[in-house]
Formats: C-alpha cells, structure tokens, sequence
C-alpha cells in the first residue's frame, strides 16, 4: 500500500507541475498578447498592415517558443543520412549540359540574403555595401556574375534580394546605380519582430516606431523568415507566374556562392524523372568548421541539425570530423511551387533559435530566429549535393577579407577563382589580431596586400603595420606585444618567420 501511494502521490504532483506550467504558458501568451495589441495600436494606417503581418507571425514563435522544452533533437535517433540522399557534385557535373540551358536558366531566379550589417567588421550601413575586391562590393559582384550569365545565355535570370528594416533603405538607394546593367533587381523585406525581455518575456518595444532609441526593440528574426515574407511580399506569386520555378538562395557574403549550371540541370531534368523540391550545398569539413549545421537522417527524412540543438553531452561527438563529415554552405535551391504549398498549408517546420543577447544599457533581452535550411524535412524528395570547397568561401571577418582581395584568387565577371599559381587547393589560415577587426582599422595597417600565394598559416596580434609588396610564405606569426609596435618593411620577405618584440624601420 505504502509503495502504492507514493507512486500515486508523485504521479498526482507530476501531473500538477505540468497544468502549473499549462497555466504558466497560457498566462505568458496573454500577457505577450495584450503587449502586442498595445504596440500594433501605435501604428499608422500605412503601417498597420505590415506590423500586423510581423506581430502574427513573432506570436506563433512565441507560441512554440513555450511549448518546446530543451534541444529540440532526440540523439538517439539521429543516423547518418542514407549512401544516394548526399550526391557528389562530380556525379552531377559528370552528366553535362543539355542544349537548351538557356531555357533551363531562365526558370531560376537568384536570391541572396541581405538582412545582414557590417558591425562585426565596423561598418554601419548593410554589409553587401563593403569593398571586398578592387573597389567592388559583395552587391556589385553578385550583379556583374548574373549580368555576365544573362548576357553569354541571352536570358533573363532575375536578382531578388530580402533586405531587413536595418537595411532596406541603403540598399535601394544603391539600386539605382544598376539601373542599366542586364539583370532586373527586386527586393523585399523579412519580418521585423520585436525584442524580448529574458526575465519578464515580454516585449522591450513599447510602440511600433524603431528609430532613435528604439533601433534596439526589434530585429529580423533570422533566414528562415524568407518562406513567409517572399509568399506575403506577393513577390512569389508574381515569378510564379512569369514561368520562375526554382529559386537559388545564399548568403550575399559567400563569394564562392555562383550559378552553377550543372546542378540546375540536376533539378531541371533529374535522372529518375522525380524532381527535388530542396538541395542543400553541403561540403566537407575543415577543424575550422566544427560549429557548422549538419545533414543527418532523422525519423526518415533529411534533416538539417544545428550545434544548438544538440544535448550537451554530444556536442564534441557533433563537432567530430570523422562522424560529421559534411557542413551546410546555406547555398540552397528551392522550388517556387512547394514553398507555395507549404506556406498556404502552414506546413513549414523549423526549428526555433533562441539567440542571447546584451543591449548597451545592460538589459539581457533573446530573440527568436529560424534558419532556412532546417526547412528541408518539410520538402519532398530532398537532395544534399557535396560541393568543391571553393563553392564556401564567406567573408565574415578581416581575415577573411585579407584572403579575397589577395593573389590567391583572380576576378573574372564578378567570380571568384583560385589562383592556378597556388599549389595546393585549401587556402590558409589566416587570424589577425583584434588590431584589425573594423574595416577601417584592417585597410590602413596594409599599405598593399601582401602576396600570399605561398602562404600556409598567418597570425598577426596588436600593434603591426605591412608596408607596400611584403611577400608572405610559409608559416608566419608576428606578435607585438602591449606598447611595442611592429612595421613590415616595404618589399619584405617573411618565410617561416616568427616576428616579435619591437620594429620600428625609419626612413632617413
């Protein structure tokens, strides 16, 4: 009787705690409710429509948001996808190029994801708007390569860019500059969802308005967000209409991210006749990709798994190379039709993000976000293809950037390619100290970008200048130490060299 009743008392406390937190969650989603109406009746008539739209939307995240409790994967089921569901890119090119491309590609529309700023390198304005090679900005790349394609096919291969609140109004007043160039630009914008509070969970914002003091109360709720706003920006239905039927989506700061003709036949015109409704670029991973998404098989479908999601106790086993050998390069062709569907269906499920953040004044605040590859499990028939890393090649720091505006590549209308001098495929490491993080900083320590063409593994940390034509070989560390500063020499040559201490070379 005794072992009886304790069970039955702990059954009846479980069973307590969970309709406590029943009620918990349905006295959250009120409170969330009456704060959302409060700030929707700030808005003008011109701007009701579009925050009503945004509020809808951030109060369905919010509503899973409670419902879901810890990473959202089950370990155990998680299995390595099946031998055909990731197809080397080789096997694709392999099958060649129709005659009719031309046809082919004028079924694509470009997409390329433009929420982002350049803060993480000291830029203001949209990160698209940075000079990475020859005076030309990631935007001005991407127009030359989609020129360069529209004019040698003779089609009419469209740029769609989703901009956010943060970047919308730089980026159109940019437009006009390709007011003539052979590729028609559209644009529309994702959601803009507002910030909340981690003690309370509730709105910072207190009106609809995001200027001034406000800039800090909403944000754009991630990639994911494009499925939504492309179906209600009407922009989708349009294309649809002009005969579209596949988008290529990628981040506008992966350089390496082009057209690649071979694997729009593979959609096109699929070998067993079944066409794929999503492909996820995927490529293999350095140690320096450890943090990446992977594709997995889980309960039967591709699915796309992120280092957030993964239970503690995994998260070395999803970093391991050997067990994960593949990354998502967010290089994404999706068709038109089956975002469509799903969306009308309110069938697409991704994962929800939960994104810390600290605001100047010190308010810890998280914002909810979704990632557009980890949409592929609601698609039919989806594809992982194993792209040449030379497909992955972002720009998201200064050493980064140092790499593509050296000789290791060369420009040819708007792409990107590894230089034929360079030996060996991989580029190098290359870390700059925080001497070097903002643009500006990074611009003015290099007098000319050095040649690296032989270059392994580059560290550089605090106080260093490069003079004019320093050539770079080999394994190089140059280290000033606080209060010492050190400038590379024009025309030096550093091979296998480590460089510290203090090294001032005046001109007499």
């Amino acid at each position: 009787v005794f072992t009886f009743l304790q069970d039955f008392s702990k059954a009846m406390s479980q069973a307590g705690t969970s309709q406590f937190q029943e009620v918990i969650r349905q006295e959250l989603e009120y409170s969330m409710k009456v704060e959302l109406d409060k700030i929707l009746s700030t808005a003008s008539s011109n701007e009701l429509e579009h925050t009503k739209k945004d509020l809808e939307g951030f109060k369905k995240l919010f509503h899973r948001f409670l419902q879901e409790k810890g990473p959202s994967v089950d370990w155990g089921k998680i299995q390595r996808p099946p031998e055909d569901s990731i197809q080397p890119y080789e096997k694709i090119k392999a099958r060649g190029l129709p005659d009719n491309i031309a046809s082919v590609l004028n079924k694509l529309v470009v997409v390329k994801l433009n929420g982002g700023l350049g803060t993480s390198m000291g830029c203001k304005g949209p990160k698209s708007l940075i000079g990475v090679r020859n005076e030309n900005t990631f935007l001005d790349l991407t127009v030359q390569q989609i020129e360069h394609l529209n004019k040698s096919y003779n089609t009419d291969v469209p740029l769609v860019l989703m901009n956010s609140f943060n970047t919308d109004d730089d980026t159109k007043k940019i437009l006009q500059k390709y007011s003539h160039s052979r590729v028609k630009i559209y644009t529309f914008n994702q959601s803009r969802y507002p910030r909340i509070n981690k003690e309370t969970l509730l709105p910072i914002a207190k009106d609809v308005s995001y200027s001034g003091e406000n800039t800090e109360c909403w944000y754009p709720p991630g990639h994911g967000d494009i499925y939504a706003s492309f179906y209600n920006s009407g922009l989708l239905d349009n294309l649809i209409g002009e005969g579209k039927e596949y988008i290529f989506v990628s981040n506008i700061d992966n350089l390496g991210a082009t057209v690649d003709l071979y694997i729009l036949n593979h959609l096109m015109n699929p070998p067993n006749g079944k066409r794929c409704e999503f492909v996820m670029e995927v490529t293999n991973k350095t140690r320096a990709d450890v943090k990446g998404g992977t594709l997995t098989q889980y309960e039967n479908k591709l699915r796309l798994v992120e280092i957030a999601q993964v239970p503690k106790a995994h998260v070395d086993e999803f970093k391991s190379v050997s067990k994960f050998k593949i990354f998502n390069t967010n290089n994404l062709w999706i068709a038109l039709s089956a975002i469509k569907r799903l969306q009308e269906k309110n069938a697409i499920d991704m994962e929800i993000i939960v994104n810390p953040k600290t605001l100047d004044g010190g308010l810890n605040v998280i914002q909810l976000e979704t990632a557009v590859g980890a949409a592929i499990k609601s698609f039919e028939n989806s594809l992982g293809i194993n792209v040449p890393r030379s497909r992955f090649l972002p720009v998201k720091t200064t050493s980064d950037l140092l790499l593509v505006m050296s000789n290791l590549y060369s420009l040819n209308a708007g792409s990107l390619t590894m230089s034929e001098k360079r030996e060996f495929p991989t580029v190098p490491l290359v870390k700059l100290g925080s001497s070097f993080t903002k643009v500006q900083d990074y611009l003015r320590r290099f007098e000319s970008i050095p040649d690296m063409l032989e270059l392994d593994h580059l560290t550089v940390s605090g106080d260093v200048t490069f003079g004019k034509n320093v050539s770079l070989k080999g394994t190089v560390i140059i280290i000033a130490n606080h209060g010492d500063r050190i400038d590379i020499p024009a025309g030096a040559l550093l091979e296998n060299k480590i460089v510290s201490g203090n090294l001032r070379i005046l001109d007499h």
